[in-house]
């Protein structure tokens, strides 16, 4: 399920629509929503993400007035890029200038190499299930 691949983080000061916004667009930009992909309806977003639909129902109208998504009366709201908008070394220069985000933080916060490392990967695991659940075979 599409939605799988989203979470929104109440406590991270950014707006929850703005999150799902970007969420949706790095899906796009790394090809892993792709041209005509369907989008959950508001409503099952909304539920699925424990959000208010109107934060769904924004960032939908956001991404549709950039040029992201269609809306068609009576059958859904779908992705409308024609391609991949990041080949594979700028995926991963991007995911690298998050992890020096997480890293500088970690730092900050006096995490040792061996506390990150373990956060790491109990976060990796629970994404995999998560992921696996969603659609059944890993990434």
């Amino acid at each position: 399920m599409i939605s799988s691949w989203f979470h929104l983080n109440p406590r991270s000061g950014v707006p929850l629509y703005l999150q799902l916004k970007e969420q949706v667009k790095t899906a796009v930009a790394g090809g892993v929503l792709k041209p005509g992909d369907r989008l959950l309806p508001v409503r099952e977003m909304a539920d699925n993400l424990s959000v208010n639909p109107n934060t769904v129902a924004r960032a939908y109208s956001e991404l549709e007035r950039e040029g992201l998504l269609s809306s068609e009366q009576g059958r859904g709201t779908f992705i409308r890029a024609a391609e991949p908008l990041l080949g594979e070394e700028e995926r991963k220069i991007q995911v690298q200038g998050l992890m020096d985000k997480v890293l500088v933080e970690a730092f900050n916060l006096r995490l040792t190499p061996e506390e990150l490392q373990l956060l790491w990967k109990q976060r990796l695991q629970a994404w995999e299930t998560r992921l696996r659940g969603a659609k059944r075979g890993g990434w």
